[in-house]
């Protein structure tokens, strides 16, 4: 499993607005061909998800999802797997939004590798939903504010 080495929140109002992260490509991370396996990458796209919530939007999944009552599941998923990634490299993960819906965040992410080449591109969709009835909310607007603060434009 990756794990976050060290975080940063949006970056500066004059770049582009993002949430980023450095993970570690570590040995469990990797196929025995030496390269990380991509259903690792897809582990590390949801990881930063999380981080996002708790570091960028401070809306962790312990409140989503034990206080609250809610989920926030991924109900889209692309991913381009550019380069690869091999054991010991740190990759800079960005996450960007670009679109809020009623209940739904449409974000992109990179996984960068040392040179800040991309390694692999996503898109993902999450929806806000009640747990026990599996439908959608429409997100509160404290959480709405918080996630248009990493809308990037077209």
């Amino acid at each position: 499993m990756a794990e976050t080495q060290s975080a940063t929140t949006q970056s500066s109002s004059n770049a582009t607005p993002s949430f980023r992260t450095e993970i570690l490509v570590r040995f469990a991370d990797c196929d025995p061909a030496g390269m990380a396996f991509y259903p690792r990458l897809l582990e590390m796209f949801n990881n930063l998800v999380e981080d996002w919530c708790r570091e960028g939007l401070k809306f962790s999944f312990e409140e989503i999802v034990v206080k609250r009552g809610c989920g926030l599941p991924t109900v889209h998923l692309e991913a381009d797997f550019i380069a690869p990634s091999r054991l010991g490299d740190v990759l800079t993960a960005k996450l960007f939004v670009r679109r809020v819906g009623t209940s739904s965040i449409h974000a992109d992410i990179a996984l960068c590798g040392p040179d800040q080449s991309d390694r692999v591109r996503g898109k993902v969709v999450l929806v806000l939903i009640d747990r026990r009835s599996n439908r959608a909310l429409a997100l509160p607007d404290e959480l709405r504010r918080l996630v248009s603060a990493f809308v990037v434009s077209s």
